[in-house]
């Protein structure tokens, strides 16, 4: 196994309030609705399990479980890491994302970097870690259309 890792950031100003789009990405229950494979979320305090499923991959379907330490500074920024009880995680995924209200809407910008041991040689580096990025645009195309129609704004 190697790990690999893939990161994207990503903004955006919708015209809901704050307190809408906050509500939408502190739902655990909602973001699995949101976002492409994921399958769900157990939310327990600040500690997050999210269980994605079969993702495909080079050929291959790789789906995972993995522990999130969640940090909610309302209303502004959400930061998620892996959980420091479960630091040997064949997936771990850190990044935040920062509200700022804009008039009556909301600038939404997201940073996220995914890092995963796959059974794919490190000599596949730069393809296996292009092609990570490019599962990670579609979901992040997906989501935002997604939380669009959520806020009522498509």
């Amino acid at each position: 196994m190697t790990r690999f890792t893939a990161s994207k950031q990503s903004a955006a100003t919708v015209t809901s309030p704050p307190e809408d789009v906050w509500a939408a990405l502190t739902d655990p229950e909602l973001l699995p609705r949101l976002t492409p494979y994921l399958q769900r979320i157990d939310a327990d305090g600040d500690r997050w399990t999210w269980h994605v499923t079969r993702v495909p991959l080079l050929g291959r379907s790789i789906g995972s479980t993995f522990v999130e330490q969640m940090s909610f500074d309302e209303p502004s920024r959400i930061s998620y890491a892996p959980h420091p009880d479960e630091p040997a995680q064949q997936t771990q995924v850190s990044g935040e994302y920062h509200l700022e209200q804009r008039g009556s809407g909301t600038r939404l910008s997201i940073d996220i970097e995914v890092s995963v041991e796959l059974p794919f040689p490190r000599l596949a580096r730069v393809g296996v870690e292009g092609a990570i990025a490019a599962v990670m645009s579609g979901m992040g195309v997906a989501f935002s259309r997604n939380l669009l129609r959520h806020l009522g704004e498509r």
